[in-house]
């Protein structure tokens, strides 16, 4: 990912709010299939990283990009963007 597209998602990403929570008990397997099934109908996902959860959220980030197949769009403080780009579902079109 280019560091333009990058830029691209992380607009549209800011206006979004997020979707998923990660709170105390970090990151579950359940989490991590809700956050993978979310990917079947939209591309770009925020989530919250709680003040309860101790886990660092660029650790997070990382284990759920690779155990999704997405890619970690940014981390700043405890929110997470990641994307995916949808093979049925094509909605977001990255600038080359």
């Amino acid at each position: 990912m280019t560091s333009k597209q990058r830029a691209y998602l992380k607009s549209l990403a800011s206006t979004m709010d997020p979707i998923f929570q990660v709170g105390k008990s970090s990151l579950t397997p359940e989490l991590t299939e809700a956050i993978g099934e979310a990917f079947n109908t939209r591309e770009l996902i925020k989530i919250a990283v709680l003040k309860n959860c101790f886990d660092d959220p660029k650790e997070i980030a990382a284990m759920i990009a690779e155990r999704t197949h997405s890619q970690v769009v940014h981390v700043i403080g405890k929110k997470i963007v990641l994307y995916k780009e949808s093979k049925d579902n094509k909605k977001i079109e990255l600038p080359k």
